[in-house]
C-alpha cells in the first residue's frame, strides 16, 4: 500500500526512512527530496527493482538511471580508473548538483540498463536524501516523473504521476525552494582522457575549471596539436583551449534534478560513455 510521510515532522520522518529502507529491502520503488527535485529511487544492485524504476517512469533500458551514494568514499567501490581530475570535482562539488560519468567496477553484480560499462554517479546534499542512502546503500535514482513531464518539486507533485507505482513517498518540501525552478545536476564525462561536460545544470563550467581548467564544456571538443590559437585565426574571436563542437554533435538539453538526461549520441561516442541518456530532458539528478 502507497504512503506518504511528512518528513518535516521528526516522529514521521522516522517512521518514513524505516518504511522506506524495508521497501528499498522488497525491491520497490520510493520517492525521495534531493537537492535539486524528488527522484523516483530503487536498489541499484537489484535488477528488479530497476526495472519497476523504469517501468514506473515509462523509460527503457537505453535510459539507465544514476546511482546516489551516500558518502565520497563509496566512489572507489563503485567505480574504477578514477581519475585525479574527477576526484578533484567530486571532493571540490560533492555533495552537490554535479554527477561523474566513470567507469563502473567491473566486479559488481548489477544491471542498469545499456550502460556500455559505464556508471553515472552523484552524492545529493540533501539531508532526507543521505540519511536513507545511509540506511539502505547506493540508490538508482531517476527525477520523480514519468519520462516527458516535468519533474516533480513535492512528493505530493511526484504521486500524481507515479501513483501505486511507488511505496513510499517522503514529502520533504519544495525542492528547490518554492517558485525557484529546478535546475539538474551537471553531468561530466569523466571516462576519457579529458573531462567533458555532457549536460549544463547546477554547477557552472566556470565553478569546474576553478578546479580542472582542462575541463571542456558542452560541445567543445580539444584542439588538434599544432591547430593555431583561435585569436591568430582570421575572422575568429579570441578563444580558449578549444574549439566548436564537431559539425552533427548533438548538444543535450538541460533537465531537473534527480532524473538523468544524459550525454546525446554524438557526445557519448566523443566522451566513451551512455551512463545516461539524452532523452529525459525534464528531470535531472
Amino acid at each position: 500500500m502507497t504512503t506518504t510521510y511528512d518528513c518535516t515532522s521528526d516522529d514521521e520522518r522516522a517512521r518514513g526512512l524505516e518504511h522506506a529502507q524495508r521497501a528499498i529491502s522488497e525491491k520497490k520503488c520510493v520517492v525521495l527530496p534531493t537537492d535539486t527535485v524528488y527522484g523516483i529511487g530503487a536498489d541499484a544492485f537489484s535488477p528488479q527493482a530497476v526495472t519497476m524504476l523504469l517501468v514506473s517512469k515509462g523509460r527503457s533500458r537505453t535510459m539507465p538511471p544514476p546511482v546516489l551514494i551516500p558518502r565520497i568514499n563509496a566512489l572507489d567501490g563503485l567505480a574504477t580508473d578514477v581519475s585525479a581530475d574527477a576526484r578533484k570535482l567530486a571532493e571540490a562539488f560533492w555533495p552537490g548538483g554535479l554527477t561523474l560519468i566513470l567507469h563502473a567496477q567491473p566486479s559488481l553484480d548489477w544491471d542498469l540498463g545499456e550502460t556500455k560499462g559505464t556508471v553515472a554517479l552523484r552524492m545529493p546534499a540533501d539531508d532526507v536524501a543521505l540519511e536513507l542512502l545511509t540506511l539502505t546503500g547506493p540508490l538508482a535514482v531517476s527525477s520523480a516523473n514519468r519520462t516527458g513531464h516535468a519533474p516533480g518539486q513535492t512528493a505530493a507533485a511526484a504521486r500524481e504521476q507515479l501513483a501505486e507505482s511507488v511505496e513510499v513517498y517522503l514529502e520533504g518540501g519544495f525542492r528547490p525552494v518554492e517558485g525557484e525552478t529546478a535546475v539538474p545536476s551537471t553531468i561530466v564525462d569523466a571516462t576519457g582522457p579529458l573531462l567533458r561536460v555532457v549536460r549544463n545544470g547546477a554547477v557552472s563550467l566556470e565553478q569546474l575549471r576553478e578546479h580542472v581548467p582542462g575541463v571542456l564544456g558542452l560541445g567543445e571538443i580539444p584542439m588538434a596539436a599544432g591547430e593555431p590559437e583561435a585569436a591568430d585565426a582570421p575572422g575568429t574571436s579570441d578563444a580558449s583551449e578549444t574549439s566548436a563542437a564537431p559539425k552533427g554533435a548533438e548538444v543535450p538539453a538541460e533537465v531537473p534534478v534527480e532524473t538523468p538526461v544524459a550525454p546525446a549520441a554524438e557526445a557519448r561516442t566523443t566522451g566513451g560513455s551512455s551512463a545516461v541518456s539524452a532523452t529525459d530532458n525534464k528531470a535531472g539528478n
